[in-house]
């Protein structure tokens, strides 16, 4: 068995290590090659009550919230940078625990939320007061009033986070850190394969003497999450996951009227004009299915090529696939790890028998690669002349399987583009950026690249979708604002 990272042998709860009540244990497996890398905590309803109490006792009766932004700025950067030093450490069970490459731990896995993290905690020190115009009003006796007033953000209160398997360090920061930062406090539960990226971060808020309750750890299964989100205990849920999941959880909070922060499924279209650069876009195009064996929400998995160039960018595409290699994802030369789970792979499997059945072209992939017995492998799986109305085209497959369609025109593009229960993000390739500025505005996703945007994922840039793809915005200062209550205070000034 490798040893984890992660010291404690519970869930943490009110500043405390707590086993749970049925002292349960569940084996995380390394889903590259399926050994055990520690047994982790199981939390159920008893350990959820503590933590929902713990919470709400942090945010009404402590510290946390009463701080000054300068205050909780600076506790807040005593734990970004105390993260920053276990980053080794993190990074290995980032790919232990969720099978991400060695490249992809180190990247957008582990530096871009830290990046985040630094922006929300340099963005809070803003004033979070705005005053209104001040206004001359007739009063009842005829004197003329002069009134003002300003509108100030305060925390929402306690806020459930639900995060997912396949960004998990990525996915907990993001949610922790603006939510901590505006003085809100957190009760986060990791998904089952992944809880040691959120216990860690636990671990080290406890090193840095967090006032307890502040933050709290609980993991488990449906049952928990269940409890997450229709409890009256809490103010606002955030939630990455599926749509389907996004739906159940909108009917759980609904009674009690949660403030909801959604980010939820994709299917990304790419769009590539007949003048396009080939060669980048084939790049963003690879990336688009094989980043993470295709497991992210924002990826591109619908290709809408041109028919002029079409055949060239699938050719292209796929010699430049059959280079990627598959295997190990602690190996810096490996450019694919495996698929999550079992599980996982038998999805991929059943949409790819989905599309051969539909009569789509199979122009690479569809099978499990030789010589990888151990571990959830897939290889990259390309398919050309997809009809949209598929449910390989409409469905999220979140697997390395990517499908390429053909149009003449732009305005056919953007029709396939919006042609979707999803709106999460999309990329244009062109060298008319000008037409493809005007075919983004058209396009109803959240966010839109064109030419391979801006090269990264900027934390000033708010993030989520359209349509079944979420509700509200993560990240930018937009982020910040979704985790504050919005109260106006007027009165007279003469």
């Amino acid at each position: 068995m490798v040893s984890s990272p992660v010291k404690n042998d519970g869930l943490y709860i009110g500043g405390e290590w707590v086993t749970p009540a049925t002292q349960e244990k569940e084996e995380i497996i390394n889903p590259a090659t399926q050994e055990i890398i520690g047994l982790a905590p199981v939390g159920g309803m008893k350990e959820v009550d503590a933590a929902l109490n713990a919470a709400n006792d942090a945010f009404r009766n402590g510290p946390w919230p009463r701080l000054s932004a300068k205050e909780r700025t600076a506790k807040m950067q005593e734990f970004h940078d105390a993260l920053m030093a276990r980053a080794e450490d993190i990074q290995e069970l980032i790919i232990a625990e969720a099978g991400a490459t060695r490249m992809l731990a180190q990247t957008l896995q582990f530096y871009t939320p830290m990046e985040h993290m630094q922006f929300f905690i340099d963005a809070s020190l803003q004033n979070q007061t705005t005053s209104l115009p001040v206004e001359i009003t007739p009063s009842m006796t005829g004197e003329k009033l002069l009134g003002g007033g300003v509108t100030v953000r305060e925390p929402v209160g306690v806020v459930s986070a639900i995060t997912p398997y396949n960004f998990p360090y990525f996915m907990n920061i993001s949610k922790i850190a603006p939510a901590l930062a505006m003085g809100n406090t957190v009760v986060l539960k990791p998904s089952p394969f992944t809880p040691f990226e959120a216990l860690i971060i636990a671990e080290v808020a406890d090193e840095i003497g967090l006032p307890p309750g502040v933050l709290n750890v609980v993991t488990g299964g449906a049952n928990v999450g269940r409890a997450l989100t229709d409890d009256d205990r809490i103010d606002m849920v955030t939630f990455t996951g599926s749509d389907l999941v996004g739906a159940s959880i909108m009917g759980q909070s609904a009674p009690t009227l949660k403030r909801l922060l959604l980010e939820l499924g994709g299917k990304s279209a790419l769009i590539i004009r007949q003048d396009a650069n080939l060669q980048q876009a084939a790049i963003s195009g690879m990336i688009g299915f094989t980043l993470h064996c295709g497991q992210g929400c924002a990826l591109s998995t619908r290709h809408i090529v041109h028919n002029s160039i079409r055949e060239d960018y699938v050719q292209l595409l796929s010699t430049m696939v059959q280079h990627v290699k598959i295997g190990d994802p602690s190996d810096l030369q490996t450019g694919m790890g495996p698929l999550i789970r079992e599980s996982q792979r038998d999805r991929v499997e059943h949409y790819v028998g989905i599309g051969l059945e539909s009569g789509a072209d199979l122009v690479m992939g569809g099978k499990r690669p030789e010589g990888l017995e151990n571990g959830f492998f897939y290889e990259p799986t390309l398919f050309n002349n997809v009809d949209n109305s598929s449910a390989l085209a409409q469905e999220e497959v979140f697997g390395p399987v990517a499908v390429v369609m053909g149009f003449d025109t732009d305005e056919e593009a953007i029709q396939l583009a919006n042609d979707s229960r999803y709106g999460l993000a999309g990329e244009i390739y062109s060298s008319d950026v000008g037409t493809a500025y005007e075919m983004a505005l058209q396009i109803r996703t959240g966010i839109v690249h064109i030419n391979g945007g801006a090269g990264k994922m900027s934390s000033y840039a708010p993030y989520g979708g359209f349509k079944r793809s979420g509700i509200g915005r993560e990240y930018g200062y937009e982020g910040l604002a979704a985790y504050t209550e919005l109260k106006t205070i007027t009165f007279h000034a003469g």
